[in-house]
């Protein structure tokens, strides 16, 4: 856990708040505040509680420019270098993506706009299954989750069809163009991606209908500052579901990826993505790009805000290996193939826990 940077008040252990009358951005600022609530207290795993931090390591940059280069050579160096992320990695920098920097703060302004709303006013945005269009909650899955998590969220289908909040004002049409700009470089990474495991550059897209019928998904988080951040977390150690997840945050650190049996702090480069892989992405390459484990840690000076933007396949694509990558029988399929919709809905309706959903697909 990251550790805390001041002296804090000893828990209370008796205390218990309902997530279901608050909001974490309340909570925090309520004077009263002092120590984590019983039920936020989180205890890691077995698997992951005796990871240590590397403080060394460095996430790969793939430049987004050299691989829209008309030359042959740049454009081959970069998805070579996105092939190695991948495989190594599960995780890396993208720069030089043309996404306008105004853009991206605008619609960092507008999510802050948003979690200050009244609590009545997000609360119209309230849903409760995973595919409605709009939902405004806190934790991860409050309904299930037996530890909550330090964060509120803002969950947003954006494509095939695009849904959005009305309020505050602007903020739908500025997350428009934002979605839609961050769609374009998902399509040119997967383009890469696809080439890089020896397959032409539209193969996944055709395979798993990315680009017409593909599900982009919106997901604001906002992380307020805990009194006792060593108790508790943001996120637990989970994969993402899908194929890739595009994020940036607002400069407040918090993000750490596993890497090498070790967790990685992530701190992101000005006007950059920082993208994952996820689950079907594994399944596609038949585990050759593995999905990446992380996780979001908590700090008591400063709220952190991030914005998240995953692509994943058509939800109604049956997603399984690559046939390419397992025909002749030299790399039998690893994965069961599953419909990408009960895959997501099976993720949203348990708890986070690494990739244990994953798992129950794995032959």
């Amino acid at each position: 856990m990251a550790p805390a940077t001041d002296p804090v008040v000893t828990q209370k252990p008796s205390t218990i708040v309902s997530p279901n009358s608050i909001t974490i951005k309340k909570l925090a600022e309520s004077s009263q505040v002092t120590f984590v609530p019983s039920n936020y207290t989180y205890t890691d795993t077995p698997q992951y509680e005796a990871v240590l931090i590397d403080n060394e390591a460095k996430v790969p940059i793939v430049d987004f420019s050299l691989l829209t280069s008309s030359s042959p050579e740049l454009r081959s160096k970069a998805i070579s270098d996105l092939g190695k992320a991948c495989e190594d990695w599960g995780f890396f920098l993208v720069i030089n993506h043309g996404v306008p920097e105004e853009l991206m703060k605008a619609v960092m302004d507008g999510t802050l706009r948003f979690f200050d709303l009244s609590e009545e006013e997000k609360h119209e945005y309230e849903g409760k299954h995973v595919l409605d269009p709009i939902r405004c909650g806190t934790s991860f899955n409050a309904s299930v989750d037996k530890v909550l998590f330090w964060r509120d969220f803002l969950k947003v289908l954006v494509h095939p069809e695009f849904h959005f909040p009305d309020k505050p004002t602007g903020f739908s049409e500025l997350s428009s163009e934002y979605c839609k700009r961050t769609r374009e470089v998902t399509w040119e990474l997967l383009k890469g991606i696809s080439e890089s495991l020896g397959l032409e550059a539209d193969y996944l897209d055709t395979a798993l209908n990315v680009k017409t019928e593909g599900l982009q998904i919106f997901i604001a988080n906002l992380y307020p500052p805990c009194p006792q951040p060593e108790l508790a977390l943001g996120m637990p150690p989970h994969s993402d579901h899908g194929l890739l997840t595009l994020l940036i945050q607002n400069g407040i650190g918090g993000l750490q990826v596993q890497h090498n049996g070790k967790w990685v702090n992530v701190d992101a480069v000005p006007n950059s993505y920082l993208v994952n892989t996820g689950d079907h992405l594994e399944i596609f390459s038949n585990g050759k790009y593995k999905s990446n484990i992380h996780r979001a840690t908590l700090n008591n000076k400063a709220t952190r805000v991030s914005i998240a933007v995953p692509t994943g396949p058509s939800l109604d694509v049956v997603v399984t290996p690559a046939s390419k990558l397992v025909e002749n029988g030299h790399h039998p399929p690893a994965y069961v193939g599953m419909k990408y919709k009960d895959y997501l809905e099976l993720q949203q309706s348990n708890m986070l826990d690494g990739k244990a959903i994953l798992d129950r697909v794995r032959m």
